[in-house]
């Protein structure tokens, strides 16, 4: 009951022989700060991450949906609809290649 009351009133950080008792607290508390801080650290982390991860699943999406519209641009059919507007018009003989002999 002795020992009960004597933490109670906090003997053991007043006493002369108290100063390994301080060193160990203030040790302890150092530690808890590194962990919180390290805790903390790890969470802004995890957040930007998962703000990278929404932006490149955002820039896919516009990559493949400017990949598509390129691609309905550049087919044959659309190219000569829009030549034939401006008075162009495929030609009805196919190109004819010239081999060059040395």
């Amino acid at each position: 009951m002795k020992s009960f009351l004597s933490f109670i009133n906090i003997d053991f950080l007043v006493k002369k022989d108290s100063i390994q008792n301080w060193k160990m607290i203030v040790y302890l508390s150092l530690l808890a700060l590194i962990t919180i801080y390290s805790g903390h650290s790890t969470d802004r982390k995890v957040i930007k991450v998962g703000a990278l991860k929404k932006e490149i699943n955002i820039l896919n999406n516009e990559f493949v949906s400017t990949r598509i519209s390129l691609m309905n641009i550049k087919m044959e059919s659309k190219v000569t609809k829009r030549l034939s507007e401006k008075g162009l018009v495929p030609s009805k003989y196919p190109p004819i290649k010239i081999i060059v002999k040395k």
